[in-house]
Parts: structure tokens; sequence; C-alpha cells
């Protein structure tokens, strides 16, 4: 009679360890709280703003310096949207941009503390602030519409700093 009783006995657990591989978070996770976002009564009380130094125009730099560096910043973003976008941008733009395009450039890309609003505002998403509403700007919404229908999957390759401009 040992036999029926052993035989129940690891007939359960079976049942049991089948059960817990089929739901595995089941009898874990049916007492636990998930968290569901802030509540609607959060002061924000706790909340830091760390407030960033305002932007400032480099005028010690060479023009060559600016494209270096603005070729650097336009590659090297918060985000992989502004990464794609602002790098293509910068390849086919830099060379040929003025001291006052560059420097309109260097402001759009490094004032604004947050590149969300970058990518909005070059996609159109939303209306850019009136300070950056310029020849520049127009030219990177014109650039975001993509009219000519290329493949913008990832940031271009640095073989191109090597070649002649045109």
């Amino acid at each position: 009679m040992a036999m029926p009783t052993v035989f129940s006995t690891s007939s359960r657990m079976l049942a049991l360890s089948r059960h817990s591989l089929l739901s595995p978070l089941l009898s874990v996770t049916s007492f636990r709280c998930f968290y569901r976002g802030d509540s609607p009564a959060d002061s924000q009380k706790d909340l830091i703003e760390i407030p960033l130094p305002p932007w400032q125009e480099r005028t010690d730099e060479s023009i060559e310096t600016k494209r270096a560096r603005l070729l650097y910043e336009s590659r090297k973003r918060g985000m992989l949207e502004n990464c794609i976008l602002l790098s293509l941008f910068a390849k086919e733009h830099l060379q040929h941009m003025t001291e006052k395009q560059l420097n309109l450039y260097d402001r759009l890309i490094n004032e604004p503390s947050n590149d969300w609003d970058i990518y909005y505002w070059a996609t159109e998403a939303k209306p850019a602030p009136e300070v950056f509403e310029n020849e520049v700007m127009a030219l990177l919404r014109d650039f975001a519409k993509n009219k000519n229908k290329e493949q913008r999957l990832r940031a271009p390759d640095l073989e191109y700093l090597f070649e002649k401009p045109r």
C-alpha cells in the first residue's frame, strides 16, 4: 500500500511543477502590486531641476574647428533619431555653410536641453521657438522631409571626412 501513496505524492508534485512551468508568475505575483505610473495626486515636490549653463557662442575657434566640432556634436546625440538625422544633415550641409549659418546651427543643436524638441521642430511635429526659426531650421526641415526617399537607417560612415569637398 505504500506504492499508491508514493505515486499520489509524486503525481501531486509533478502536477504542481507542471502548473508552475505553465504559469511561473501566477503563484509568485498574485499577491504583488505592480507600478502603474505616476499618481494623479503626485505633487512632484521631490523633483529636482538642474539648471543648465546658458549657451554661449564660441568666437575663439576657426571655421574648420567649428565645422569639425559641429560634425562630432551632430553624430553624438542623446537619441538615435537625432544622431541619424543630424549627422546625415551635417554630412550634406556643413561644408557649404557660411560662418553665420554655422553659428545658427551651433545654437540650434546646443542650446535646447531636450533632443526631442529638436527632433519635433525638424519634423514639424511642434512649432519651433521664434529664436530658432531661421534659414538653418528651414534647411533641416527640408532635409527631414527626405524628398529623395533615401534610406536613412544609420549615421554615415566616416570615410566621407577624407574626401575632398564638393
